[in-house]
């Protein structure tokens, strides 16, 4: 019997390390950001912006972002898009992103949210297949993104 202690919560300014440490997980290849502590106050301090942890025995290992977005349609009900969905690779494959998932979904919820949305832009079949248990429809929307020029 596991007698790991979990804890879903919002991040504190004490977490930039942790959160940075699994970003680079996320995207090995992006630039290093050498001071992201004044963009990391600003998401923290943003009303809408929500940064989540799942801590394990004391220990950041998986990260969300939740952003709810105020919306005229849908009598008003704001909507919320989560990105940057990250659980450490040493504990990958063992409940924790469903956890976290399920914590950030409540949130979104719990705000009044009438749907929530997220990309990927993973290519593997079980990162779609675990978004599915997680609750998300790949059939409902067509999602597209834009970059700029470079």
């Amino acid at each position: 019997m596991s007698t790991d202690v979990f804890r879903f919560r919002e991040a504190g300014d004490a977490d930039f390390d942790a959160v940075m440490g699994l970003y680079r997980q996320l995207h090995p290849a992006d630039p290093v950001v050498l001071d992201g502590r004044d963009v990391f106050a600003q998401i923290l301090g943003t009303p809408g912006l929500r940064l989540y942890v799942l801590e394990v025995d004391g220990v950041v290992v998986a990260t969300t972002y939740l952003n709810l977005i105020p919306n005229l349609t849908r009598g008003a009900a704001p909507y919320a898009v989560i990105e940057n969905v990250v659980v450490d690779a040493d504990r990958r494959g063992t409940g924790l992103g469903k956890e976290i998932m399920a914590g950030t979904l409540q949130a979104a919820w719990e705000a009044g949210c009438y749907k929530v949305m997220l990309m990927t832009g993973s290519k593997t079949p079980a990162t779609h297949a675990f978004y599915e248990r997680c609750g998300f429809s790949p059939h409902e929307k067509t999602g597209y993104t834009a970059r700029p020029d470079r």
